[in-house]
């Protein structure tokens, strides 16, 4: 199973992808310098309302419609459940990161906070999703032990 082919029926905007990428970006950057709690807590609070489909209440996603929009930018669009995954996994770094930032754990916070950097500059900049590929790779295993024959 390749990248290219299709997963999902739903599908989703990579501008939005990256727009919302981008002011992760800029908040864990903000965040490493600061080490503000509330940008922490800003974070969380957009992985959790987009992870419940609750994407109208999501600041980031906000901003994002409102620069696509000024733009008028031609969606591209991709399969959601790879993208879904990735955010799924960016709500769990995110927890992660609160949490351990308000109970004083400031090395795991930071170290947590510059993989979830990491991940949102390779979105942002070469639309490089590394929950994506993890997903790919969890659907190809299954693929491959649903149907190997020399399992028996």
């Amino acid at each position: 199973m390749s990248p290219s082919c299709p997963i999902s029926t739903k599908r989703i905007d990579t501008n939005m992808v990256r727009i919302i990428s981008l002011q992760v970006v800029l908040f864990t950057v903000t965040l490493l310098f600061t080490q503000e709690k509330l940008f922490a807590i800003v974070i969380l609070f957009n992985f959790s309302v987009r992870a419940v489909h609750m994407v109208k209440i999501s600041p980031f996603y906000m901003i994002g419609k409102f620069i696509l929009d000024g733009w008028g930018a031609e969606p591209k669009m991709c399969d959601e459940s790879p993208k879904r995954f990735a955010l799924y996994l960016g709500l769990f770094t995110s927890l992660l990161l609160t949490v351990s930032l308000l109970h004083g754990s400031l090395v795991l916070a930071m170290t947590v906070t510059i993989i979830l950097l990491g991940c949102a500059l390779l979105e942002t900049l070469f639309d490089f999703c590394i929950g994506c590929k993890i997903y790919y790779a969890i659907e190809l295993m299954k693929a491959s032990f649903k149907n190997d024959r020399n399992l028996y």
